[in-house]
């Protein structure tokens, strides 16, 4: 039985789930579905989001990560992507716990899409009503 070469962890956030592979003694690479980080989301809020468990421990150039992600959109996937990194980081440095809770990085957002209900048009939304 071999030793594994990575330490890995699930994100997860409305409809996406990510799973999160850090490789220690890398150079500071992100890959998501083998893509390159900026390439995977454009948006420059969402690349903070996903790296920011790294600048809050000071560890950003010494891991490799590797993500694959499905599901929700890209807000949803850059969420659960970050409690990925988040749980991982916390497994290779179990002293990371107070600096990741302070930030609120280790917490789920439980929130998800309210269910349609029978006799209306959406979730709250009712028929018009007419009086005549």
């Amino acid at each position: 039985m071999s030793e594994r070469t990575y330490i890995e962890s699930i994100g997860r956030r409305k409809e996406a789930i990510a799973r999160v592979r850090l490789h220690a003694g890398g150079s500071g690479t992100i890959k998501i579905n083998d893509r390159d980080l900026t390439e995977y989301l454009p948006l420059e809020t969402m690349q903070q989001k996903v790296i920011s468990p790294l600048k809050e421990t000071g560890t950003e150039n010494i891991f490799d990560i590797t993500i694959h992600v499905h599901g929700g959109g890209i807000h949803g996937q850059a969420d659960g992507i970050r409690l990925g990194i988040a749980r991982a980081l916390l497994d290779f440095n179990p002293e990371f716990r107070s600096t990741l809770k302070k930030a609120g990085y280790l917490s789920r957002d439980a929130r998800v899409k309210e269910r349609k209900k029978f006799g209306h048009k959406s979730a709250r939304r009712s028929p018009q009503w007419s009086k005549r």
